[in-house]
């Protein structure tokens, strides 16, 4: 019998990349870390790790043992499923990843439902972008991922994740003043070429999206503020520095601020969605926290007025 402690280890390995990184993420130091891979590779008796340059990648027969780790893993985590089940109250930690306008706007709303319903659930909240979100999903650092997907940029769907719609995010042009759009959504923004713009760092999904709009709209965009908090967006619109493309979920509670304006038509909603690894949607804090998040989400969403 293989060591599971060192299975993992070593699927750890295929997930993060390096031994640093496996050391890093589970306490250990990669001293530690390669010595427990080479006890495995004692066990199995083949070679399961080859250095290239000064890091090392998986054999094809580490691969295969990577590929029944993944299942046992999963068969454990059904077995946790069904033990939560049959008992009558839920207890525990929920790790939870979500991006920064769901966590501003949803989180809240969602924890106070599982404090009533469940008080002796614990969630623990990490804001975090999608693109490193899911990633760390699959290995196994949080138990659900809040997540966004732009129109015309679907994500990557891999077979590991079970992915549930919450809502759809109407996405807006915004403006510090008002500004006439009888000549429709493309030619408002073709009216903007020369003006300043916030937008998401280079790299994210967001940018690629709000750059794309751009250019089918006929310019190359002046990008002179890059950052993911949308709130820092929002200022920036506000104080006359810049025009943003900003969601509904900033509108939370309060009025908008600015003037906004609809996009094209194709490009006017982001989805948001959650997403947890297979198999483990069965498990009733996983339930809970989706069935919260619904109805965070139904009493979040109201039309606004442009």
């Amino acid at each position: 019998m293989f060591d599971l402690h060192r299975l993992r280890l070593l699927r750890e390995l295929k997930h993060r990349g390096t031994l640093a990184a496996v050391a890093a993420a589970l306490s250990y130091s990669p001293s530690s870390v390669s010595q427990q891979l080479s006890q495995l590779e004692a066990e199995v008796g083949v070679r399961l790790l080859e250095p290239i340059g000064r890091r090392v990648r998986l054999t094809e027969q580490a691969e295969i043992l990577v590929a029944h780790t993944e299942a046992v893993l999963k068969r454990l985590e059904r077995a946790e499923a069904d033990i939560a089940a049959s008992l009558t109250e839920l207890t525990g930690t929920l790790r939870i990843a979500s991006f920064q306008t769901a966590t501003l706007a949803l989180i809240p709303g969602a924890l106070s439902i599982l404090r009533d319903l469940h008080p002796g659930l614990r969630p623990h909240v990490t804001q975090m972008p999608p693109e490193v979100a899911l990633p760390a999903l699959q290995a196994r650092d949080f138990d659900l991922v809040i997540a966004e997907e732009y129109p015309g940029n679907p994500n990557p769907r891999p077979a590991e994740l079970e992915q549930e719609d919450l809502l759809d995010d109407s996405l807006r042009l915004a403006l510090p003043e008002p500004a006439d759009d009888a000549d429709g959504p493309t030619a408002s923004l073709r009216s903007l070429a020369d003006r300043p713009w916030a937008m998401e760092p280079e790299g994210t999904t967001a940018r690629h999206w709000a750059m794309t709009l751009c250019r089918n709209a006929g310019f190359e965009p002046d990008v002179r503020f890059e950052t993911t908090d949308l709130l820092i967006h929002l200022r920036l619109v506000e104080q006359g520095h810049a025009v943003a493309l900003l969601p509904d979920l900033v509108w939370i509670g309060q009025s908008p601020t600015v003037t906004l304006r609809q996009l094209p038509r194709g490009q006017r909603t982001r989805r948001i969605f959650t997403a947890v690894r297979r198999g483990r949607s069965r498990h009733p804090a996983i339930r809970a926290c989706r069935h919260a998040l619904r109805q965070a989400a139904a009493a979040a969403t109201a039309p606004i007025d442009t």
